[in-house]
């Protein structure tokens, strides 16, 4: 038997062990077709997103708190946030006999193009684009712009059609009690969603996979529970403060409220073309999503550094764009950019995007501690 035999052979035995709404091997798509021996379309995605410039800076990206392992290392990072989304997710994945390649894959990926300082960030870098007319930063649709361009020296990864429409169709801050996969989607649908959210526009999209699905409600089940005990360890909140219903219905720790989610969706979804939750534990977690909105995310205790962090993203934003402009070949957003020795972006990507572009896709690309550095050594 040779290497392509065999390789049918294993995926062929994967694909008839999958529910009947499982995502086959059989039916990735990709732009540019490729041949790997003993590896299935998704594992492959997975493996290079695994080993890319972009995963590894996960681990110095804010999830809630600021330079979190700068002064407690077991707060959650985005790091954390991501292998847990893959694991919650590969877990009920595995019960409702779902691909787990390619649910691993779009946890992997899904949070690729977040900005420092998490959804902080991200709204400066939205300011940003409005106040210099750019499309508007999301960082799922720059998470799509992470994978298909910016990655391997421009080249981009050549993800198949299932894993990216993953990434860009994760949605953690929705809430909703079912996802269920939109079958007839196309690569014009996904074209289309990116050029109106960058406009704007009010529009929602469904992932194409039922695994896609899966990550998108995971996503939620894996932040709401580590944000809320995150914030007791650091004395933001109190266990109490949590309102009695959603301690009684959802638990009183992060453990206990994954615990219940999973088995709930479990149930909810087993033999079924779509992951849902029941209407009543639905409620309990939308529930608990606000109070960890107005007890944690936009606490004034937590966002102290909120206007520094905006005045530095502005500073940096004209300081590279100015540098680009006046081509200052020393400058960093050349030297660790651009052209970095480890991933050469060239003048091709130069002549292809604006200065402006090109400053938005270097602060996306920064953790927190880069950041302040540069803004520290820069801005004098």
């Amino acid at each position: 038997m040779n290497e392509k035999e065999f390789q049918k052979e294993i995926l062929d035995t994967e694909d008839r062990s999958l529910s009947p709404f499982g995502t086959k091997n059989s039916t990735a798509r990709r732009k540019v077709p490729i041949y790997h021996p003993l590896r299935g379309p998704f594992s492959r995605d997975r493996d290079h997103i695994l080993y890319s410039g972009s995963f590894r800076r996960y681990i110095g990206k804010t999830q809630v708190i600021y330079n979190a392992a700068s002064f407690d290392e077991q707060l959650a990072n985005r790091s954390i946030h991501t292998l847990q989304v893959s694991q919650i997710a590969r877990s009920i994945g595995k019960v409702l006999k779902l691909n787990q390649d390619l649910i691993e894959a779009i946890a992997l990926g899904h949070d690729l193009g977040h900005a420092p300082f998490g959804h902080d960030g991200e709204r400066i870098l939205q300011d940003i684009c409005r106040q210099y007319n750019l499309g508007l930063f999301f960082h799922n649709i720059h998470s799509l712009r992470v994978v298909d361009q910016l990655s391997d020296a421009n080249r981009g990864m050549d993800l198949t059609f299932q894993v990216r429409d993953g990434i860009v169709s994760h949605d953690g801050e929705v809430n909703e009690i079912a996802v269920r996969p939109d079958l007839s989607k196309t690569e014009d649908d996904i074209q289309n969603y990116v050029e109106s959210k960058k406009k704007g526009e009010k529009v929602i999209i469904f992932p194409s996979t039922l695994e896609g699905c899966l990550v998108r409600i995971t996503d939620s089940i894996s932040y709401i529970g580590q944000d809320y005990e995150d914030a007791i360890r650091i004395g933001l909140i109190k266990k109490n403060d949590l309102p009695e219903k959603i301690r009684e219905v959802l638990g009183e720790t992060n453990s206990e409220i994954i615990n219940t989610l999973v088995h709930n969706v479990i149930e909810q979804s087993y033999g079924k073309n779509e992951i849902r939750y029941s209407k009543s534990i639905a409620d309990c977690v939308f529930q608990l999503k606000t109070f960890n909105l107005q007890h944690i995310y936009e606490n004034q205790a937590l966002k102290t550094e909120r206007e520094k962090i905006r005045k530095a993203f502005f500073c940096l934003f004209d300081y590279f764009t100015d540098d680009i402009k006046e081509g200052k070949t020393e400058s960093i957003v050349f030297t660790e950019w651009i052209f970095n020795r480890g991933e050469n972006k060239g003048k091709k990507y130069l002549n292809d995007y604006s200065p402006e572009e090109v400053v938005v896709d270097y602060l996306a690309s920064m953790t927190d501690r880069y950041f302040l550095n540069a803004y520290q050594s820069l801005i004098k």
